[in-house]
């Protein structure tokens, strides 16, 4: 069986294993769509984050919206501070069914463990925590965008607010890469809508660029996302021709430095005048139809 096959094999056995294949899950009045949005909704939540965590279009929220306050479970109004948005909250009711709906599903995975022994129910955690790691990323896009469009400037800055707060003489933004000043591509990394990470590269002479403002939202760590950006960066760059990729970094940035070293980068001299570039790295790349490996490269190129 192919890997293909396995994982629709998988996904067979897991919709049964949990019941919802039926319009009563966890053995209550409603089948998994409504019962999960009460659960989402929590105290109140807006319509449009609903939208893109649950990855469901306007009509069909709406519909399941509709039937949940039917039955006066949930109450939709405008927010109380956008006009233009509209929230869902829980009724008393609603809030009464979304607990017992959290007890009944403690009790189903209270039950299902108790078959177990402590050794395996350690296994099936580690198991699901990595396929919950491995969805997320597989479900994470990565594309290019202007550098002057609204969501990369807005990447930016918070890629900025999280460096000063970790570099101890803080950080400028001022000394961000301005939209014209990218001679390059800027990817961004998002998921359900949302923008969890974002790098770019610039040159800096022929067949010779710096990869700036690698950043990974704290929400998206561990998935393996940095590793990601950064050899999608890196086969861009070299399909402009590109053949060496720089980088500066700060020594508080542990892991990116882990990073950079893992995937090949070397040691160079300090070639740029920012003052947060203490240590400075450099790769050459494998380009369309060249031969061999990657591999790095000491000493520091002339820009």
């Amino acid at each position: 069986m192919d890997e293909i096959e396995r994982i629709r094999a998988f996904n067979r056995f897991y919709t049964q294993h949990l019941g919802l294949l039926t319009d009563r899950y966890l053995d209550q009045e409603r089948a998994l769509g409504p019962a999960r949005l009460l659960y989402e909704i929590g105290d109140r939540a807006d319509l449009r984050d609903l939208r893109a965590r649950l990855g469901l279009d306007a009509g069909y929220l709406s519909r399941l919206l509709r039937t949940l306050e039917d039955h006066n479970l949930v109450r939709v109004g405008p927010h109380p501070a956008d006009g233009r948005a509209r929230v869902a909250a829980l009724t008393e009711t609603g809030r009464r069914e979304r607990a017992d709906l959290d007890e009944r599903s403690r009790r189903a995975v209270t039950d299902a463990l108790g078959n177990l022994t402590a050794e395996q129910r350690a296994e099936l955690v580690a198991a699901q925590t990595t396929v919950h790691r491995l969805l997320r990323l597989a479900g994470t896009g990565i594309a290019p965008v202007d550098p002057a469009a609204a969501e990369a400037r807005t990447s930016l800055l918070r890629y900025a607010v999280e460096l000063a707060e970790r570099f101890p003489e803080g950080y400028d933004p001022a000394t961000l890469t301005a939209p014209g000043d990218v001679d390059g591509t800027m990817l961004l990394a998002t998921e359900n809508d949302h923008t969890i990470g974002c790098g770019l590269w610039t040159r800096l002479a022929p067949g010779t660029a710096e990869l700036r403002h690698l950043w990974v939202a704290a929400e998206a760590r561990g998935l393996g996302l940095g590793r990601r950006l950064l050899a999608a960066l890196e086969a861009d760059a070299a399909a402009h021709g590109i053949t060496a990729l720089r980088l500066g970094t700060h020594a508080a940035l542990t892991e990116a430095i882990a990073l950079y070293r893992g995937a090949g980068y070397l040691p160079i001299d300090d070639y740029s005048d920012s003052p947060y570039n203490q240590l400075a790295f450099e790769k050459v790349l494998l380009t369309p139809g060249s031969r061999g490996g990657s591999a790095g490269r000491s000493g520091s190129r002339g820009t």
